[in-house]
This record gives C-alpha cells, sequence and structure tokens, in this order.
C-alpha cells in the first residue's frame, strides 16, 4: 500500500520539480543577459547574437562602471545604512510604545500614521521639495535621508508593533517592579528579543531605499545623487554602450544580493512574527 502511494506521488513530485526548474529559467533569463552583455566588447553586442557568451571576457566594463558612479555607490550606502538605522530605531520606539504603553488616543494615532503607507510618492513631491527648500535641505544627502526615514516610519511602526505584541506583559511588569522605567524595559527587555524585527525592517528598508529613484533624481544634486541616478545617467545619450550600464546594474545590485544572502534565511521568520497571537 505504502509502496503504491509513493509511485504515485513520484510523477507528480518530477512534474513539480521540471515546473519549478522551468519558473527558475524564465526568472533568470534576464540575469544571464545581463551578465553576458556586461562582459562583451561594445562592438560584439548586437540583437542577434544577445544571447551567445563573448568572445572575449571583457572584465574592463566594471573597471569603467566603478569609476562612472564610485561617488554613487559611496552616497547610496551612506543614504541606505543612515535612513535605515534611523527609521528602524524610531519604528522600533514606535512599536513598543503602542503595543505595550497605552495611551489616549492611541488607536487614532496608529491608524494615521499607516495612513502614509499609501501615499504615493509623486503626489507629495510638489510640497516636499517646496519644503526641504525652505529648510535648507534641498539638494543633499541629509534632506533625501529625512525623506527615506519619514516614509519609512509607517511600515517600520507596523512590523515592530505587531512583533512586539507577542511579548508577554508579564516580563514587563517583572521588570518594572525590579525598578526599570521606559528605557530601562526596553533596552534589556524589549531590545534583545527584537533581532528578527531588526533583520525584516532592515532587508525592507534597505532595498527599497537602495532602489528608489523618484526621490533620488528629482530632490539631490549631481554631487550628492545616488547610484540609481549615476546608473540612468550612465544609460543615457544616443549612441549607449550597453556593456556598461549592464556593469554597472551588476555592481549595483551586489548591496542588496549581499544583504539577502547574509539575513534572507532569517526575513521570512521575522515578517511572520507577529502574524498569529495566542
Amino acid at each position: 500500500m505504502i509502496a503504491a502511494l509513493r509511485r504515485r506521488r513520484f510523477p507528480t513530485r518530477w512534474i513539480t520539480y521540471l515546473l519549478l526548474l522551468l519558473a527558475a529559467i524564465f526568472f533568470l533569463g534576464p540575469v544571464y543577459l545581463v551578465v553576458v552583455t556586461a562582459l562583451k566588447e561594445p562592438a560584439e553586442i548586437r540583437l542577434a547574437t544577445a544571447w551567445h557568451l563573448p568572445e572575449r571576457w571583457h572584465w574592463e566594463s566594471f573597471a569603467i562602471a566603478w569609476e562612472a558612479f564610485g561617488s554613487g555607490l559611496r552616497n547610496s550606502l551612506v543614504l541606505a545604512v543612515t535612513a535605515t538605522v534611523i527609521s528602524a530605531m524610531l519604528g522600533s520606539l514606535n512599536g513598543y510604545v503602542l503595543s505595550k504603553w497605552r495611551f489616549p488616543g492611541a488607536n487614532i494615532i496608529f491608524p494615521l500614521m499607516l495612513f502614509g503607507m499609501f501615499i504615493p510618492y509623486q503626489s507629495i513631491l510638489i510640497p516636499l521639495f517646496q519644503f526641504l527648500r525652505d529648510v535648507g535641505l534641498y539638494g543633499g544627502l541629509p534632506g533625501l535621508i529625512l525623506t527615506h526615514v519619514v516614509y519609512g516610519l509607517p511600515i517600520t511602526t507596523l512590523i515592530f508593533r505587531n512583533f512586539y505584541a507577542e511579548i508577554p506583559d508579564e516580563m514587563l511588569e517583572a521588570g518594572k517592579i525590579d525598578g526599570a522605567g521606559f528605557f530601562g524595559l526596553y533596552a534589556r527587555i524589549v531590545f534583545p528579543l527584537s533581532v528578527s524585527g531588526f533583520v525584516v525592517v532592515v532587508i525592507w528598508q534597505f532595498t527599497q531605499i537602495w532602489n528608489e529613484f523618484l526621490f533620488a533624481v528629482t530632490l539631490t544634486r549631481r554631487a550628492s545623487a545616488p547610484i540609481t541616478v549615476a546608473l540612468a545617467q550612465l544609460a543615457g545619450g544616443e549612441a549607449v554602450r550597453w556593456n556598461l550600464p549592464m556593469a554597472g546594474a551588476i555592481l549595483a545590485a551586489l548591496p542588496t544580493l549581499i544583504i539577502y544572502i547574509i539575513l534572507g534565511r532569517y526575513f521570512i521568520r521575522g515578517l511572520l512574527a507577529g502574524s498569529v497571537k495566542g
């Protein structure tokens, strides 16, 4: 009986593997095209031979691309790391307050904060530009960092609030009895239990900020432009040397890829934390 069931599952399993393999090939096809194009010489790049391997590995494309937007890469690292850390810490404190320190109006403030998640970038671009110009933050990284921190607070607050809701109130009550106050409870009890929540927020925020283009191109000047703007400028012009934008795209994707490789296994675990209570 068991052997018969195994024989029935055998074809289904292999069909599933085949479908997964086809899906992987479909999604990895563009990645292959980007890599082989980046490794070709400009004269070798033609539509008829787009899928062919390069006749000679042209590694110089990566060196030229690095020189073209090395400053943009540094700007993006400063922007993404700073904005991610600040928004993660503020979101953690917001989630801590909204989940464990009830106060009048909390049920109104939290939905209003979440409403910020649904405001399109385009709808507030002009007033945001005018505000940053009036306060003297337009054109540089500080204004862009502030923008991403404010726009990231709704999602970071939501993630941490759901995560902290699972922490038993008895643990905080025991800390209060031992004399811990607001920040003492956070530093000694809540923060050490927040690793999974911080992993989710760091991956989410870093990826969103690193890949964002609209704010970057409209709120910064050339010297402070992040890598997405530099990459768009690298691909501009009438006669595009396509090996350079492709090499630049690979270099631009490496930081987020490294983040996912290092922290990816914790992402789903942290994302589901707080989704089921009780």
